[in-house]
Protein backbone atom coordinates (compact mmCIF):
# COMPACT_ATOMS: atom_id res chain seq x y z
CA UNK A 1 0.00 0.00 0.00
CA UNK A 2 1.24 3.37 -0.57
CA UNK A 3 2.10 5.89 1.83
CA UNK A 4 -0.40 8.41 0.66
CA UNK A 5 -3.41 5.73 -0.06
CA UNK A 6 -2.64 4.54 4.00
CA UNK A 7 -3.15 7.52 5.28
CA UNK A 8 -5.91 8.55 3.38
CA UNK A 9 -7.11 5.01 4.74
CA UNK A 10 -6.36 5.88 8.99
CA UNK A 11 -7.94 9.40 7.82
CA UNK A 12 -10.97 7.86 6.86
CA UNK A 13 -10.77 5.16 9.40
CA UNK A 14 -10.40 8.17 12.12
CA UNK A 15 -13.32 9.81 10.77
CA UNK A 16 -15.83 7.26 11.16
CA UNK A 17 -14.11 6.07 14.47
CA UNK A 18 -15.14 9.90 15.25
CA UNK A 19 -18.56 10.25 13.83
CA UNK A 20 -19.26 6.60 15.41
CA UNK A 21 -18.55 7.71 18.62
CA UNK A 22 -20.20 11.14 18.75
CA UNK A 23 -23.28 9.50 17.49
CA UNK A 24 -23.23 6.65 20.48
CA UNK A 25 -24.05 9.38 22.85
CA UNK A 26 -28.61 9.65 23.17
CA UNK A 27 -27.68 13.66 23.78
CA UNK A 28 -25.81 14.37 20.76
CA UNK A 29 -28.04 12.37 18.65
CA UNK A 30 -31.11 14.69 20.40
CA UNK A 31 -28.94 17.36 19.30
CA UNK A 32 -28.55 16.04 15.81
CA UNK A 33 -32.26 15.56 16.02
CA UNK A 34 -33.04 19.80 16.58
CA UNK A 35 -30.35 20.98 14.15
CA UNK A 36 -32.18 18.82 10.94
CA UNK A 37 -34.67 21.03 11.73
CA UNK A 38 -32.74 24.24 10.95
CA UNK A 39 -29.27 26.06 12.83
CA UNK A 40 -29.97 26.99 16.65
CA UNK A 41 -27.95 28.33 19.38
CA UNK A 42 -26.36 27.02 22.14
CA UNK A 43 -29.14 27.80 24.98
CA UNK A 44 -31.72 26.25 22.35
CA UNK A 45 -30.42 22.84 21.89
CA UNK A 46 -29.66 23.01 26.07
CA UNK A 47 -33.38 23.29 26.55
CA UNK A 48 -34.70 19.73 25.60
CA UNK A 49 -31.67 18.20 27.33
CA UNK A 50 -32.30 19.87 30.31
CA UNK A 51 -28.38 20.08 31.26
CA UNK A 52 -26.22 23.19 31.43
CA UNK A 53 -24.84 24.90 28.83
CA UNK A 54 -21.09 24.07 29.74
CA UNK A 55 -22.57 20.56 28.98
CA UNK A 56 -23.66 21.45 25.94
CA UNK A 57 -20.86 22.80 24.58
CA UNK A 58 -18.63 19.74 25.54
CA UNK A 59 -21.28 17.34 23.23
CA UNK A 60 -20.98 20.10 20.17
CA UNK A 61 -17.28 20.14 20.78
CA UNK A 62 -17.39 15.90 20.09
CA UNK A 63 -19.64 16.91 17.12
CA UNK A 64 -17.78 19.80 15.82
CA UNK A 65 -14.61 17.41 15.92
CA UNK A 66 -16.55 14.73 14.08
CA UNK A 67 -17.49 17.18 11.49
CA UNK A 68 -20.78 16.80 12.19
CA UNK A 69 -22.29 20.28 13.62
CA UNK A 70 -20.23 23.80 12.76
CA UNK A 71 -20.85 26.61 14.86
CA UNK A 72 -20.42 30.26 14.41
CA UNK A 73 -20.49 33.10 17.44
CA UNK A 74 -22.11 36.35 15.94
CA UNK A 75 -21.09 38.44 19.30
CA UNK A 76 -22.40 36.77 22.67
CA UNK A 77 -24.48 34.25 20.72
CA UNK A 78 -23.39 30.97 19.38
CA UNK A 79 -25.12 29.51 16.91
CA UNK A 80 -24.91 25.61 15.55
CA UNK A 81 -25.53 24.06 11.97
CA UNK A 82 -25.87 20.57 11.21
CA UNK A 83 -23.10 19.40 8.44
CA UNK A 84 -24.67 16.20 6.84
CA UNK A 85 -21.41 15.17 4.61
CA UNK A 86 -20.57 14.63 8.26
CA UNK A 87 -22.54 11.07 8.31
CA UNK A 88 -20.74 10.24 4.99
CA UNK A 89 -18.10 8.13 6.81
CA UNK A 90 -20.11 6.64 9.14
CA UNK A 91 -23.03 5.74 5.79
CA UNK A 92 -20.34 4.68 3.86
CA UNK A 93 -19.01 1.91 6.17
CA UNK A 94 -22.75 0.83 6.66
CA UNK A 95 -23.85 0.51 3.42
CA UNK A 96 -20.46 -1.23 2.76
CA UNK A 97 -21.52 -4.07 5.40
CA UNK A 98 -25.02 -4.07 4.01
CA UNK A 99 -23.40 -4.74 0.99
CA UNK A 100 -21.32 -7.90 2.34
CA UNK A 101 -24.41 -9.43 4.29
CA UNK A 102 -26.72 -9.38 1.81
CA UNK A 103 -24.57 -11.12 -0.19
CA UNK A 104 -23.82 -13.80 2.20
CA UNK A 105 -27.78 -14.67 2.97
CA UNK A 106 -28.54 -14.54 -0.52
CA UNK A 107 -25.62 -17.51 -0.39
CA UNK A 108 -27.20 -19.16 2.31
CA UNK A 109 -31.08 -18.77 1.21
CA UNK A 110 -29.34 -20.58 -2.23
CA UNK A 111 -27.66 -23.34 -0.71
CA UNK A 112 -30.75 -23.93 1.79
CA UNK A 113 -33.05 -23.68 -0.96
CA UNK A 114 -31.56 -26.67 -2.49
CA UNK A 115 -31.40 -28.92 0.75
CA UNK A 116 -33.81 -31.59 0.85
CA UNK A 117 -36.93 -30.77 3.62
Amino acid sequence: MSTTLYYMVKFRDGMLTSTLAALADPSRRVILDQLARGPQSVSQLADPLGVSLPAVLKHLTVLEDARLVETRKVGRVRTCQLRAAGLEPAMEWINQRHRVWSARLDHLDDYLKGQPA
